[in-house]
């Protein structure tokens, strides 16, 4: 049976033409208001010092210009004249065993029969309905799931018309995605590495309803994050400075309002507040908040101010992550924790502040030696830890997928604000936020502020893993219920297609514990007085 969401798609849909865009008035506001002054900063720094030296200024300046120059040649110093913004790294090999589960669970994704609403409860799966139990078999070529799935699967090559990707592209892509390399020659190309591409390329063909015409289109280019060229907007070493100095004092602003202190595990830091009259298990469970890209706590600041001020039940821990927060200063801005690095320190961290207990997790079939009155001493204490609540915003969402795929008994609650997470395989995170010409105010802010910015650049261009960073239905524990699992996502974010990710949600079931605006925008949900922020207070006060 053909699923009832997409049975009335357009069968020449993966081949039109994506409508071209003008440019709108607020990109050339924000371009001549706060993108070129700031960029400029750095030529005009350089031709600075170079004309105190050339003329011999320098030795005539008085103190405020002698400041000036000092400022001037260390940010010379920083990005001299003709030097490149970034520098070749090597790349972390993936788990191709890992990866090969990932890739066909993506081919799975959109065959089963699930209706767009999710249905009537009664007739879901009281688990996983829709887990990925689907086989992948041979798709007509005008099968509407074939269709919506090149549909998608064609963003990854920049959105053309899914006839101009021939063979030869779409090999890149798929070794790009299996073994984070560039595709080498025919000759060199291992065999082991051979059949398993050859193995993704029939699955894929059978998915898609349609063989991959054999060839080259030179004019077609597949997204590659961690092998394509990264272009990186430098910024004043003063921007850093700044950036840097505001952080350490809202940090300074937050410990001695409400007693929050930062603390440091094994490399891994976070803010963390625990009120004195909390006692693990009996009150409400913990808060973890992972921030998303942008300027750390700079950015935050009015959602955290009130958070520490409104919830004064429970623990609050803040997640801070340097190499996406600008923190240029840091020692690991160009060394980002991966997946299991964070989640392992992470979950070390909540077991060392007593709010879960990792061993309880473990397996415990095995005889432990211990006496029954232990037994039962430790049995009360499990039952005391109700885990942790976790909220996460944007690009935080995938340090939250990594903690479900590790430890989801651990997470007990969360609430998901504007998740990149979801249907990140389908590409439009990455072709929306790093691919897409900007045409507009925020598109350009997005680019400029963030994601051109050396350690946001670094992390997502050099340390991006897809397999790692998709997050499914069935990896949610509790996700149909809406005490367990909140979603936020705006109608009008340009960086998730969140027409798609509420799709993909509502069709396994998640319909009351999601909130869709219509006109919200990236980060809109999280700003205080605003609808989506009073619903994120809500969810989190009703903790049971």
């Amino acid at each position: 049976m053909i699923p009832t969401t997409i049975n009335n798609i357009h069968p020449d849909l993966a081949d039109s033409p994506v409508a071209p865009r003008k440019r709108a008035w607020s990109f050339y506001a924000v371009l001549f208001v706060l993108v070129l002054p700031l960029w400029s900063t750095v030529p005009l720094s350089w031709l600075f010092v170079l004309y105190s030296l050339r003329t011999g200024n320098i030795w005539s300046y008085t103190w405020p210009g002698k400041s000036c120059f000092i400022v001037c040649l260390a940010e010379y110093l920083l990005f001299p004249p003709g030097s490149p913004c970034f520098w070749t790294i090597s790349l972390r090999s993936r788990d191709i065993y890992e990866i090969q589960a990932a890739f066909t669970r993506l081919l799975k994704a959109g065959l089963a029969n699930l209706p767009p609403d999710g249905g009537d409860e009664e007739s879901l799966d009281t688990e996983r309905p829709g887990s990925p139990t689907e086989p992948i078999v041979q798709l007509e070529h005008t099968d509407p799931r074939a269709i919506d799935f090149r549909n998608s699967i064609r963003t990854w090559f920049r959105k053309v018309p899914w006839s101009s990707i021939k063979l030869l592209e779409m090999q890149k892509w798929l070794y790009w995605s299996m073994y984070n390399a560039d595709l080498p020659a025919h000759d060199k190309l291992p065999e082991l590495h051979r059949q398993t591409l050859n193995d993704a390329l029939d699955l894929l063909q059978k998915r898609v309803g349609c063989r991959v015409p054999d060839g080259s289109d030179l004019n077609v280019h597949p997204m590659r994050l961690t092998v394509d060229s990264v272009h990186v907007w430098a910024r004043p070493l003063t921007y850093y400075v700044l950036i840097a100095f505001i952080n350490r004092v809202l940090k300074w602003h937050y410990h001695s309002k409400w007693r929050v202190r930062q603390r440091s595990m094994d490399g891994l830091e976070y803010l963390v507040r625990i009120p004195r009259n909390w006692v693990p298990g009996a009150g409400p469970r913990p808060l973890v908040f992972v921030h998303g890209l942008g300027l750390g706590v700079l950015q935050y600041h009015v959602l955290l101010s009130h958070l520490f001020e409104n919830i004064t039940d429970r623990p609050i821990l803040v997640l801070l992550q340097p190499q996406i927060s600008q923190d240029f200063f840091h020692p690991r801005f160009l060394k980002p924790m991966s997946r299991h690095e964070t989640a392992d320190r992470l979950a070390q961290v909540l077991h060392d502040l007593g709010w879960v207990n990792i061993d309880t997790y473990e397996d415990t079939t095995t005889d432990s030696g211990e006496s029954e009155e232990e037994k039962d001493t430790t049995k009360g204490f499990v039952n005391r830890k109700k885990g942790v609540t976790m909220l996460s915003h944007s690009n935080g969402s995938y340090t939250h997928a990594w903690m479900l795929k590790g430890y989801p008994k651990l997470i007990t609650r969360s609430c998901f604000v504007d998740p990149v997470t979801f249907c990140s395989w389908e590409g439009d995170v990455c072709y929306n936020f790093i691919y897409r010409t900007p045409m507009n105010g925020i598109e350009l802010l997005m680019r400029y502020f963030v994601g051109s910015e050396l350690g946001v650049a670094n992390l997502l261009q050099r340390h991006f893993d897809w397999a790692s960073n998709s997050l499914w239905y069935e990896e949610i524990p509790n996700a149909r219920d809406p005490s367990k699992a909140f979603f936020l996502l705006g109608g009008k974010d340009s960086i998730v297609h969140s027409a798609r990710v509420k799709r993909y949600l509502t069709s396994h079931g998640i319909r009351k514990g999601l909130w869709y605006d219509p006109e919200g925008r990236h980060g809109q949900a999280l700003m205080a007085g605003g609808p989506g922020h009073a619903e994120i207070l809500k969810w989190l006060e009703d903790d049971q």
